[in-house]
C-alpha cells in the first residue's frame, strides 16, 4: 500500500465511522421506544413476560429486568436462604450483645463487638478480614453478576500510603480581592436585554451566538463580559436536528462567531473553553486580536426563573449582592453558585488559630476512592408490587434548604486507616465513637429476615457511579458508607441491620464549613423574610428568587468540593481530524468541525476536599430516612410510614401515599409539603411519568391555597 492509497483508505475509514455513529444513534432512540412499548403493555392486568419476549427479541429475563412486575412467580418466590452459621436471633433481648462470626477463620483478638444503644436492640458490628469473600450462608446477594464492584484500599504498606495529603496543596484564605465582572440579562424568546438599570430590545435573528454577540456589543459598545440567558434556551433552537440534546448544545457553542474564537482563560479564576451542558451549558469567547472576553451562560445554574422577566431577575442578583455583602464585605457574584461557594468559603478560612496554615488537600488515590464510592442524593422509584399499583393520593415531601443541615461537623486533620483487626481490637466505646464520628466505612451489610421497609444502605448498581438500596430479606451486599448511614442501620426504628467492618478512613472532627453555612443560612433566612413581607410584588419574586440562589451556592459549593476528575472539552476542524488527541471520545461532529472530550484526571486543586461532600451526603440520606425534631419530640423520615407508602426518594424530596404530620419550622432540614394529589393515581414507574405527578401535584396544592 502506497500513501496515496493509505490515505484514501483513511478517508473512507472515516465515513464508516460517521455512518456507525449515526446507525447507533438511531439504535438508541429505537431501544428506548421498544422500552416504553414494553412498559406499556406490563400495565395490561393479563401481561405475560413470555409472551412480551419474543415480539421484542429479548429474553424472558430482559423483559423482568424492564418490567418487574411480569416476573413468573417461580422467579419471585425466594428459596429460604440457608442457615447463617453463629446467626444471631432476630429479636434478641435488651441485655443481648450480638456477636456475629467472621466469614472466614480470623485471629482470635478477645474484642467484644459493640452493642450499639438506641430505640431498638442493636446488633454488634463485628470485624471481618478485609478483602475476604462473602460467606455463602449469609443470606441471598444481591444480583452479584450485575453489579458493579466498588475499589478497596490495598492491603498492607501499599495501602497506608494513601493515608496522607497532597504536598503543597492547602486551603488557604486569599490575599486577593475577587474582581466583579460587567453582567447583563438576556431574554432570547423576546430579544428584551437588561443593563443595570437601562433595558433594550435587540433582533437577535436566528438566536446564533454570533447574533447574540452581534446584537449585544452593538447596544452596549463599551462591552460586557458576562451575559446570563433568562428564557429562550436559544442553544436548544435545532435540537430537533439531533440525537442528543449535548449534540445540540454542542452544535451551537461551536457554530463560526466571526471575530471571534474560544476563550483560553485569563485571571485567578481562570475558566478557559466552553461548557458542553444539556440544560445549562457555558460558552467562553475572545475578541480576535484583542482582550476583550465574554461568557454566555443560563441562568438556570442559579435558580428556576420560572417566567419571571429579565428586570426581576437582575434584581434577584443584586439583592443576592447586597444580602451577602452583609456577612461578607469582599462578596463577589462568580459566574455559578459553586464558583461562588467556595470563593466566599476561602473567605472564612481563619487567619489565626488552629487551621490558620489552611486545610490541606487528601492524597490523590484517597480522592479517587471517594469519588468511587461516595454517592450524592439518592434517587429511587418504587415500583409496583413494592407498592400498590393505583396509588391512593401521592404526596410530596421537600426536605427544606436540605444540605444545610448537614454542615455542623465535617473530616479534617490527617486520615486513620482502620482495618477490621485494628477495630475489632478496640472497646466498644471506641468503636462506638469511631462509627459515629467522621469517618467512611466498607462494610458488609445484611438485611433482617424480617425486614419489610426501603432499603437504608446504598450498594452498587450497574452503570457508571449508578446505586441501589437493597432491601430483600437476608440481602447480602458490600460496599462503602458514611458514618450518619451506618448509625442508621444500627438503630433505625424498625430492626437494627448487621454491620460487619471490612476496611475504614477516620479523621478528627471539625467544623471548617460551619462558620460559612452559618452565614450562608442567615442570608437564606433574611431573603425569605424579604420575600414574605415584601409588598411590592416585583421584589417579593426577586427576594424569593435570591433566596433560591443562596440554596444553589451551598448546594453547588458542596459539591464542589467533592472534585470530580476533570473533563476536557475541545473542537478540531474535520480538515485536521488527525490532530484529535488519540485518547479522546468524539461526542459530536458535522461537516465543519469534530467536538471531542477526554479526561485529565484531578487537577491540582487546593479546595477539593470531597471528604467534606461524602459526610454531607451521606448525612442527608440518612435524614431522608430519619430525623429527629427535638423541639417536638417527634421523628420525620421515610422508616416513620407504613410499610408501601413510599413510592420515591428524590434527592431531598420523598414521595408518599399519605399525608404525615411532621413539623415545619421553616427551618434547614424540616420536610415541607410540596405538592398533593388527594385521588388515586396510577403508580408511576418511569421517572418521566414521576416528575409529571410531582408537576401536577405542586399544582394542585397551590390551586388549593398551599405549598411554598
Amino acid at each position: 500500500m502506497d500513501a496515496q492509497s493509505y490515505n484514501a483508505a483513511l478517508t473512507e475509514l472515516r465515513t464508516v465511522r460517521d455512518e456507525i455513529k449515526r446507525a447507533r444513534a438511531a439504535l438508541t432512540k429505537l431501544e428506548a421506544d421498544r422500552d416504553q412499548r414494553i412498559g406499556q403493555l406490563a400495565a395490561y392486568g393479563k401481561a405475560k413476560a413470555e409472551r412480551i419476549a419474543p415480539a421484542a427479541g429479548l429474553s424472558v429475563a430482559d423483559i423482568v429486568a424492564l418490567a418487574p412486575s411480569l416476573a413468573p412467580e417461580s422467579l419471585t418466590t425466594a428459596e429460604p436462604a440457608p442457615p447463617a452459621p453463629a446467626a444471631a436471633p432476630a429479636a434478641p433481648a435488651a441485655d443481648d450483645t450480638l456477636v456475629e462470626a467472621a466469614p472466614e477463620p480470623a485471629p482470635q483478638t478477645g474484642a467484644a463487638a459493640p452493642a450499639m444503644t438506641g430505640r431498638q436492640p442493636s446488633p454488634a458490628v463485628s470485624p471481618a478480614q478485609a478483602g475476604s469473600p462473602a460467606d455463602p450462608g449469609q443470606g441471598r446477594a444481591a444480583a452479584p453478576d450485575a453489579l458493579r464492584e466498588l475499589p478497596s484500599i490495598p492491603e498492607g504498606p501499599a495501602g497506608d500510603s494513601w493515608f496522607t495529603h497532597t504536598p503543597k496543596l492547602v486551603s488557604q484564605s486569599p490575599n486577593f480581592t475577587q474582581q466583579a465582572r460587567s453582567t447583563v440579562f438576556l431574554d432570547t424568546d423576546t430579544g428584551v436585554l437588561v443593563h443595570r438599570d437601562q433595558t433594550h430590545r435587540l433582533d437577535l435573528g436566528d438566536a446564533s451566538v454570533a447574533a447574540v454577540l452581534t446584537a449585544v456589543f452593538h447596544v452596549l459598545p463599551e462591552g460586557v463580559e458576562r451575559i446570563y440567558i433568562t428564557a429562550g434556551d436559544p442553544w436548544h433552537r435545532d435540537a430537533d436536528r439531533y440525537p442528543y440534546l449535548r449534540d445540540a448544545v454542542a452544535a451551537w457553542l461551536n457554530a463560526p462567531t466571526p471575530g471571534w474564537r474560544t476563550d483560553t482563560g485569563r485571571g485567578r479564576d481562570r475558566m478557559a473553553g466552553h461548557f458542553v451542558h444539556a440544560r445549562n451549558p457555558v460558552g467562553r469567547y475572545q475578541r480576535e486580536g484583542g482582550e476583550q472576553h465574554v461568557e454566555i451562560r443560563s441562568v438556570g445554574e442559579w435558580f428556576d426563573v420560572d417566567g419571571a422577566d429579565p428586570a426581576t431577575v437582575r434584581d434577584a442578583f443584586v439583592l443576592l449582592w447586597q444580602a451577602l455583602r452583609r456577612h461578607w464585605n469582599d462578596a463577589v457574584i462568580m459566574g455559578s453558585p459553586s464558583q461562588t461557594g467556595r470563593d466566599l468559603w476561602t473567605r472564612t478560612i481563619p487567619q489565626r488559630g488552629q487551621h490558620a496554615d489552611g486545610f490541606p488537600v487528601l492524597s490523590e488515590e484517597l480522592r479517587g476512592l471517594l469519588h468511587a464510592t461516595a454517592g450524592q442524593g439518592r434517587n429511587e422509584l418504587l415500583t409496583p408490587p413494592r407498592v400498590p399499583a393505583q396509588l391512593p393520593q401521592l404526596v410530596e415531601y421537600d426536605r427544606t434548604f436540605a444540605y444545610a443541615k448537614h454542615t455542623w461537623k465535617s473530616p479534617v486533620g490527617t486520615p486513620r486507616r482502620i482495618t477490621a483487626h485494628t477495630f475489632a481490637a478496640w472497646s466498644e466505646k471506641e468503636q462506638q465513637r469511631a462509627l459515629y464520628g467522621s469517618g467512611h466505612w466498607q462494610v458488609r451489610v445484611t438485611v433482617p429476615d424480617t425486614w419489610n421497609h426501603v432499603g437504608l444502605l446504598p450498594a452498587p448498581a450497574p452503570g457508571d457511579r449508578a446505586w441501589h438500596y437493597p432491601a430483600a430479606p437476608n440481602a447480602t451486599f458490600t460496599t462503602w458508607a458514611g458514618g450518619p448511614e451506618i448509625h442508621t442501620a444500627l438503630t433505625n426504628p424498625l430492626a437494627p441491620w448487621r454491620i460487619e467492618i471490612l476496611d475504614g478512613i477516620l479523621w478528627d472532627d471539625g467544623k471548617p464549613l460551619d462558620d460559612w453555612a452559618k452565614k450562608l443560612k442567615e442570608t437564606w433566612t433574611n431573603l425569605s423574610a424579604q420575600a414574605h413581607f415584601q409588598g411590592d410584588p416585583q421584589q417579593a419574586r426577586a427576594a424569593h428568587l435570591a433566596s433560591r440562589a443562596v440554596r444553589s451556592i451551598l448546594l453547588y459549593g458542596i459539591g464542589a468540593f467533592a472534585q470530580r476528575p476533570r473533563m476536557v472539552t475541545g473542537t478540531t476542524p474535520r480538515t485536521m481530524e488527525r490532530d484529535v488527541p488519540p485518547d479522546a471520545e468524539i461526542i459530536s461532529f458535522d461537516n465543519e468541525l469534530i467536538t471531542w472530550q477526554k479526561p485529565t484526571g484531578f487537577s491540582r486543586d487546593p479546595n477539593a476536599h470531597p471528604e467534606w461532600a461524602a459526610a454531607i451526603w451521606s448525612g442527608a440520606r440518612a435524614a431522608l430516612l430519619t430525623q429527629r425534631h427535638r423541639d417536638d419530640n417527634t421523628y420525620a423520615g421515610a422508616l416513620h410510614t407504613p410499610p408501601g407508602t413510599v413510592v420515591a426518594f428524590r434527592t431531598d424530596a420523598l414521595y408518599l401515599t399519605a399525608p404525615q404530620p411532621w413539623p415545619h419550622h421553616h427551618q434547614p432540614g424540616d420536610y415541607l409539603l410540596k405538592g398533593h394529589l388527594t385521588h388515586p393515581v396510577t403508580a408511576p414507574t418511569t421517572e418521566e411519568e414521576l416528575l409529571a405527578l410531582r408537576d401536577a401535584g405542586r399544582t394542585a396544592l397551590i390551586q388549593t391555597g398551599g405549598g411554598a
